[in-house]
This record gives structure tokens, sequence and C-alpha cells, in this order.
């Protein structure tokens, strides 16, 4: 069964001089479980809106997201959310972190909408990801590459089925970069979690044995199948 299943999705704006441009038209995509997958894309061509929609952050103009099975896209919003809590991690490349908590607040905190929190699952996270040290430390006391190891452990504080990962590296040196991303990929197959990565990076990119064009998979027409597998 895929871990992520997307069909017929599309995503419009409406600029200033009223025409509607179309962001995202993907007619499937399929990821399967434990997968991961690198897509490469410019800036502008859709890459965060599509993993938005993916994570129910957005509401697709038309088309379904299943994920596990669940028909994710199609659920009432409370239920997304609760959903989105158990079956999804997300690592923001702006972090997302709550400035007034410890790192092992932010991670208890993801976890608050999942299964429970759970005070020991949040600190072995943290340990596993270098920061035994700094558990009690606030974001500002962290340093940058810090900060994205605390997002880290946050998102797979649940056990997602599926983590969603943004530019995780853009904000980070090229030392920094590569520690994360291989934490990141790490720390997934540990968790048996797939990954579906975005980036115009190319020394990112480089680490995946899996990577396809966004273009390939969000276009204006056709109904070809992308099936990323084994």
């Amino acid at each position: 069964m895929p871990v992520l299943e997307v069909t017929d999705l599309t995503k419009s704006y409406v600029s200033p001089e009223g025409e509607r441009n179309i962001i995202v038209n993907v007619p499937r995509f399929v990821l399967e479980d434990g997968q991961q997958v690198a897509l490469r894309g410019p800036s502008g061509s859709g890459k965060t809106t599509l993993l938005h929609l993916i994570a129910g952050i957005l509401q697709p103009d038309s088309g379904e997201v299943r994920i596990a099975d669940a028909p994710f896209s199609l659920l009432p919003e409370a239920m997304r959310d609760r959903a989105r809590a158990t079956l999804l991690g997300y690592v923001f490349q702006t972090f997302n972190l709550l400035q007034g908590y410890t790192a092992l607040e932010n991670v208890m905190l993801g976890m608050l909408f999942g299964p429970g929190i759970h005070r020991g699952h949040a600190e072995e996270l943290l340990v596993r990801v270098g920061l035994k040290d700094r558990l009690n430390y606030r974001p500002r006391q962290l340093s940058v590459g810090q900060q994205q190891r605390v997002a880290v452990a946050r998102a797979l504080a649940n056990h997602p089925k599926l983590v969603l990962a943004d530019e995780p590296t853009g904000n980070l040196d090229q030392k920094n970069a590569k520690e994360a991303l291989t934490l990141i990929r790490e720390v997934c197959r540990e968790q048996r979690a797939a990954l579906l990565l975005v980036s115009h990076d190319p020394a990112v990119l480089g680490q995946f044995e899996k990577v396809q064009d966004l273009t390939a998979i969000n276009q204006t027409g056709g109904k070809d199948v992308l099936v990323i597998g084994h």
C-alpha cells in the first residue's frame, strides 16, 4: 500500500490583474512506504505549495491526497488536524519553533495533537539528534544547526508514516546542511517513515538515490503516473 497517493491535485491563485494562475497540477503521484525521494525544482515552481497541499495546510481546488490510505484532503478540518498530527511530520526551512519554549517543550508540544505527550520519548529524540545537553535551552540560545535538530526531533515525535521536508537545509552552512540531511534520513529510516524532500540545491539532491524533477509531476495536462518505488 502506498504511503502517499496524489490524484488530479490542482491549486491556483488569482493575480492582482484578475488572472487565474495554476500553481499545482499533479495528475498522479505515488510514494511507496519507507521510500526517500527528493523533488528538484527552482524557486517559484510550486514546491512549497505542493507540500502544503499534501500536509493539508492548504486545501486544493480539486483532487485528492491519501496518506496511509486515509482520504486526507477530504477530511473535515478538525479530523484533518488530528490525522496530520499522527500521520505526518514536517521539517520547515524556517524551523517554526516556538521561541518562548525550550527544545524539550517544543518537541512535546508537537505531540499534543497526536497520540499524547510522552516526555521520555521527546527526551530520547533530542538525545538522538545530539542535543542531550540542550534540552532546556530556548531557540534563541541555540545555534541555527541546533534549532534544525530540534525541528527534526519534533517532526518525528509522533512516529509519522510520512515526513515532508521543505528546503530543510536552506538556512544552514555547508557543514551543518550535510549533517542535518544525514540526520533526517537516518532518523526516518530508524522510524520506518517515508521521506519526501524538495530542494533546488545540487549538494542536497546529490545525496539521494532517487531524484525527480518537479516538472515531471507538476504539469498542465496528461495523466501519466509517477510511482517512486524500489
